[in-house]
C-alpha cells in the first residue's frame, strides 16, 4: 500500500472557515480589562492505518490576545508525563504519540490556566527543532518534516474569547489520514495541517458498527466519512476525497477507519451540535489525498444522516445494506 495515502497535516495549525470559540456562560470582555478565566487544551487524533506510531514534540503553547501581550507556557517531559515548566526546556520536549489518542481519548495539554479574559488572535503550538516522526508497520523509522514548523510552529489563525471567571476546555483534533504525506521518490514523510477544534462542552460521539456482509471477501478497505447535512450532492456526484483543498466539492470534515475485526465498530469523537451524513466506503485507500479523485474512484454502500445535540451521545449508529 502507497504511503502517498496519509497527506497534509503541520505546516501551521490553521483550518479555513473554522471558528474556535472558548466561551462559557459568563461574560466576556473584548480586551481582557485585568480580569482573567482559565481554559484546557488537549490533542486527540483521527486514527490511519499503515503506521504503528506518529510522534509529535511539543515546548510550549504560545496565545495572542487582541492587543496585548503574548502568553507563553512552556512544557517539558517531566517523569513521563507533559508539564508546564518555568523555562523552554527543549531537551525534554512533551512528546505525544498521537496514536494513542484516538476516538474520544485525548492528552492534556494545559489543565485549566489562566489567561487574560477577552478575545484572541490566535494559538500556536511551539515545535521541538526535532518535530516528530512516523514508525511505519514494519518497523521503518523516519523524521517528520514539517514545512516553516521550526518558525511558526503550529499556529491557529481563528479567533477565539476567554471568558471572564468562567472555564473552557477544549480538543484539537489531528486527523491523521489527511495529514502525513510522503512525496513519491523520497524517502522522508511531511505534516501538514487538517485539524478540527471543538469545545469539549459543545460535542458528542457518533458511534455504531458496519454489517459484516460489506467485508465478505476480504477485500474491503473500510472507513466512514462525514459530512455536513447540507453539503451539496455529498457523498456521491462530487469529488469528495480527503485531499484537503475542496477542489472539485467539499471534502469531509473528518474520516475513521473501521477495522476488519470481526466487530465492524466504528466511533467519531469531538462533533459539534447539528446534522451531519455519515456514508461507509470499502475504498478507504483508493483515496489518495495527492489526487482528487472522483465520484467514481471512492464509492460509498451504505450512508445515514444523523443530529448531534451538543452534550450528548448518537449510539447504534449502523450501516447496513440495501434492503
Amino acid at each position: 500500500m502507497s504511503m502517498k495515502y496519509y497527506s497534509g497535516f503541520i505546516s501551521c495549525l490553521a483550518a479555513a472557515g473554522m471558528a474556535v470559540l472558548l466561551t462559557a456562560c459568563g461574560s466576556d470582555s473584548s480586551d481582557g480589562g485585568g480580569s482573567t478565566g482559565t481554559a484546557s487544551l488537549s490533542l486527540t487524533d483521527a486514527p490511519i492505518d499503515e503506521a504503528l506510531d506518529v510522534t509529535v514534540r511539543i515546548d510550549g503553547v504560545e496565545f495572542q490576545p487582541n492587543g496585548g501581550d503574548r502568553v507563553m507556557f512552556y512544557l517539558a517531559d517531566t517523569a513521563g508525563t507533559c508539564e508546564v515548566v518555568d523555562v523552554q526546556d527543549s531537551l525534554n520536549p512533551c512528546e505525544i504519540n498521537l496514536l494513542d489518542y484516538q476516538g474520544i481519548d485525548r492528552i492534556t495539554l494545559l489543565d485549566k490556566v489562566t489567561l487574560p479574559a477577552g478575545k484572541y488572535s490566535w494559538l500556536r503550538l511551539i515545535l521541538n527543532d526535532e518535530p516528530g516522526s512516523i514508525t511505519l508497520l514494519d518497523g521503518s523509522l523516519f523524521d517528520l518534516r514539517i514545512p516553516s514548523g521550526a518558525e511558526t510552529g503550529l499556529k491557529l489563525h481563528s479567533g477565539f474569547i476567554v471568558a471572564q471567571g468562567n472555564h473552557t476546555d477544549y480538543t484539537i483534533d489531528f486527523d491523521l489520514r489527511k495529514s502525513v504525506h510522503n512525496p513519491l521518490g523520497q524517502e522522508e514523510y511531511i505534516l501538514r495541517p487538517t485539524l478540527r477544534i471543538m469545545d469539549n462542552s459543545q460535542v458528542g460521539t457518533l458511534s455504531g458498527y458496519v454489517d459484516h456482509s460489506f467485508f465478505e471477501g476480504g477485500d474491503c478497505n473500510g472507513a466512514v466519512y462525514l459530512f455536513y447535512s447540507d453539503t451539496p450532492d455529498a457523498p456521491d456526484d462530487v469529488d469528495v476525497d480527503i485531499q484537503g483543498n475542496d477542489i472539485g466539492g467539499p471534502d469531509p470534515i473528518t474520516t475513521v477507519q473501521v477495522p476488519d475485526d470481526g466487530t465492524h465498530e466504528y466511533m467519531v469523537g469531538f462533533l459539534a451540535e447539528g446534522d451531519y451524513l455519515a456514508a461507509f466506503t470499502c475504498d478507504a485507500l483508493a483515496d489518495d489525498p495527492a489526487v482528487d479523485d472522483d465520484a467514481e474512484t471512492v464509492s460509498f454502500l451504505s450512508e445515514i444522516t444523523v443530529t448531534m445535540t451538543a452534550g450528548k451521545d448518537n449510539p447504534d449508529q449502523n450501516f447496513l445494506p440495501a434492503p
